[in-house]
């Protein structure tokens, strides 16, 4: 029997199987958005935005309240749809509730005051007497695309300050992570949202590329190959967007580092989430008089470190390798590692069974010709890295395409400090490991080849608006002296007006 066609040549209900990457078991299917109904989605959100935009500041406030107490009241079933689509551990599926709710309630308090409107004074003589002021405007549709790592985390949790600034929200998740999105769609039925503020599209890639050509803003977060295809797509529609792509986060180790903590950080920051974050530690550098303790101390907890398939809490610290293609990266930057004189101190293999797995591994004797110290792995790795001194160290961390994130560790907090302002990353962290994520009002965004914009901060709800400015006239003339037609005498008067005002004889007195 021939297939029916949609209008668009693509297969009608074609559908999308979303695997646990822990077992194997195909554990749900979703429709393959084509690039019409996604032209559909957003024109229905372009209807129900200006109602949105139009409610005050309190009545958001009130639907994001509601918001935050179904998803604390339904942790257990969001936690389970994270683990069983993602492969995490159950700790960090709730670290991505934590998140949200305290999304939530820190959007709802600040979008006021961040996006109220601006006096602006000038000393000008030109505009005495002008009223001027900037005011923030939703910008209409925006859709956010989401990565697989964090199916609530990076991918609902940049829905919720876009709809704070007044936008409507077209969200596509992975197609490998999709089902807890479509949670947060019911979710915002069950607390009466007003309709179609807030849609979710399925699809793979097809789908997030119409979303690019159809929506009026994009936070796109994925890696950089992909990140550059949106931003051009953006550039030639002339339309913004926000791009959080690959990492290869560092981490100093300084000669005055307390060890236990210095450790402690390094395993949270590289294994957290089975490594499979933008923000992981990929590369650590060691200073030479603090290295053979500290990769003593590091073995021994690395070899206390499970892995496997979630079993609810406390059962194991890293889980399965969420993304296919991953597992065959991860093993290639291990095995070129070796190849070249690394050597293995734990793990380094894939785990057999059903599922897709890969040991916590930690390499030693790594140098900067091996990929596992230039390219994102984005696994259970850990390379570490002796360095002469904190110079050679600086020197190795800027030395990469990617700049999102850098840790230090040490004891002396102004050295520290000194260290953090030249590292080249949008984010730097001392003696912690990723905790700044937690922090809503503190910027994050990539340099280089990690992106473009910020999460976070008066930037990270700002950029979800358009920037207008208004002058006024609170008292005018019937004509100013600089109208036409010109006058030479006030010509002359203006340029003495600039002289004393503005030139160097101005400039002498000053100094």
């Amino acid at each position: 029997m021939a297939q029916t066609l949609k209008a668009d040549g693509t297969p009608a209900g074609a559908r999308i199987a979303v695997d646990n990457p822990a077992t194997g078991a195909v554990v749900g299917h979703v429709p393959d958005a084509t690039a019409q109904e996604v032209a559909q989605a957003i024109g229905r959100a372009r209807q129900a935005q200006p109602g949105w935009a139009e409610l005050d500041v309190r009545s958001r406030a009130d639907f994001f309240a509601r918001a935050r107490r179904w998803l604390l009241s339904h942790r257990q079933e969001i936690t389970d749809c994270i683990v069983e689509e993602n492969g995490k551990a159950q700790e960090d599926a709730i670290a991505e509730i934590v998140y949200c709710a305290s999304a939530f309630a820190y959007w709802a308090r600040q979008a006021q005051r961040l996006l109220a409107q601006t006096k602006i004074r000038s000393s000008s003589p030109f505009v005495l007497g002008r009223s001027m002021y900037t005011r923030r405007v939703p910008l209409g549709v925006v859709g956010v695309i989401g990565p697989w790592n964090n199916p609530l985390l990076n991918t609902f949790g940049d829905v919720i300050p876009a709809l704070a600034a007044g936008n409507a929200v077209v969200l596509k998740p992975s197609e490998h992570t999709p089902l807890t999105a479509l949670l947060m769609e019911r979710m915002a039925r069950e607390c009466g949202w007003p309709g179609n503020v807030f849609q979710v599209v399925t699809g793979a890639g097809a789908t997030g590329q119409a979303l690019v050509d159809t929506a009026d803003f994009v936070m796109f977060t994925g890696s950089t190959k992909t990140g550059r295809l949106v931003a051009a797509r953006a550039g030639e529609r002339l339309i913004p967007c926000s791009l959080e792509l690959g990492g290869k986060d560092a981490l100093i180790v300084l000669a005055d580092a307390p060890l236990e903590r210095a450790v402690s950080v390094t395993i949270q920051g590289a294994l957290s989430n089975g490594g499979q974050m933008c923000t992981s530690v990929e590369r650590v550098y060691v200073e030479e008089p603090v290295y053979d303790a500290y990769v003593d101390l590091l073995r021994e907890r690395f070899q206390q470190v499970t892995s496997g398939k979630p079993a609810g809490l406390g059962s194991v610290d890293v889980g399965a390798v969420t993304f296919p293609p991953q597992l065959s990266t991860v093993e290639d930057h291990v095995n070129d590692a070796v190849s070249k004189g690394a050597r293995i101190l734990a793990g380094g293999h894939t785990t057999p069974g059903p599922g897709r797995f890969f040991e916590p591994t930690l390499l030693v004797d790594v140098d900067h010709t091996m990929k596992c110290m230039r390219e994102e792995t984005f696994g259970p790795t850990l390379p570490v890295m002796k360095v002469a001194d904190v110079e050679e160290a600086v020197r190795l961390v800027n030395d990469s395409s990617y700049g999102l994130q850098a840790s230090i560790i040490g004891s002396n907090i102004k050295h520290a400090r000194r260290l953090a302002e030249r590292l080249e990353a949008g984010c730097v962290t001392i003696n912690d490991a990723q905790t700044n994520y937690m922090a809503l009002g503190l910027p994050m965004g990539g340099w280089k080849n990690s992106g473009l914009g910020v999460r976070h901060g008066a930037e990270g709800i700002r950029k979800y608006t358009k920037l207008q400015a208004i002058s006024a006239n609170r008292f005018p003339l019937r004509r100013d002296m600089h109208m036409i037609p010109y006058n030479p005498s006030a010509y002359r008067f203006i340029l003495r007006l600039v002289d004393v005002m503005y030139g160097t004889r101005r400039g002498h007195r000053n100094k």
